[in-house]
């Protein structure tokens, strides 16, 4: 009994996922709970700027994020940047291998003490102890293998500055939501870039993302159909054949 309450209890806590959006669209993740929300609430404290910078502010030519020709790009916690995702990649590798080897052994003693002329005399005729021993082996192998991998795929999402690292580096974070119908579509991208490779567009490209995370998927009930069971699952991992 207690084995079977175990395992109801686990099948009901995986199929709360599913659970969630039987008879309605799945739920958007809640955006009070997202990083980028704390990031843009708690972005710093902005530093004191001397009289002569605070001169500036009202002059058309001060180099500040809110003129006409200041720097726009994202540079503190709580900005906003946007990340391009253009992924073209294909490979293709082949390889093949062939081995052969061959040898041979041979043992003869037509003289020894006497020995080999006594022992033919009383075998069979036409049997012979010349040659004694005679041993030969050979063996071969070959193999090939090939891989061919191509993707392609091309995405713009806005990102939020979550954290600047003592050294000036910039951790960023982005969530994207599209709901169709009863499928939810998410592009979740995460990492570390450098200010000055952003672009005076305040854009990114992924390449230039250190520790890049992308994620493209969704969840619903197409998802759900497309993937095996609980219970295929477990069979595939604990079945040994």
């Amino acid at each position: 009994m207690r084995f079977i309450s175990l395992l109801a209890l686990i099948l009901l806590v995986s199929a709360c996922g599913r659970i969630n959006h039987i008879g309605k669209p799945p739920d958007f993740t809640p955006p009070a709970k997202s990083p980028e929300r704390v990031a843009m609430i708690a972005s710093g404290i902005p530093d004191a700027a001397p009289l002569g910078r605070r001169t500036e502010a009202a002059s058309l030519w001060s180099g500040g994020q809110t003129s006409l020709l200041g720097d726009r790009r994202a540079i503190k916690r709580g900005d906003i940047m946007t990340v391009v995702i253009e992924i073209d990649e294909s490979a293709e590798i082949s390889n093949s291998t062939d081995r052969s080897r061959s040898g041979s052994e041979s043992l003869e003693i037509p003289q020894l003490f006497g020995i080999p002329q006594r022992i033919n005399q009383g075998i069979t005729d036409g049997a012979s102890l010349d040659n004694a021993v005679d041993l030969g082996s050979s063996s071969k192998s070959n193999g090939s293998g090939s891989v061919k991998r191509s993707e392609t795929l091309t995405l713009r999402i806005a990102a939020t500055i979550t954290d600047v690292l003592p050294n000036g580096i910039l951790a960023i974070e982005g969530i994207q939501e599209v709901r169709v119908n009863f499928e939810m579509r998410e592009l979740l991208v995460s990492g570390y870039v450098r200010p000055e490779d952003i672009s005076r567009q305040n854009e990114i490209t992924y390449d230039k993302i250190a520790s890049a995370r992308i994620s493209y998927g969704g969840r619903g009930q197409i998802s759900d159909m497309q993937q095996p069971r609980i219970g295929q699952q477990v069979l595939d991992v604990v079945l040994p054949f």
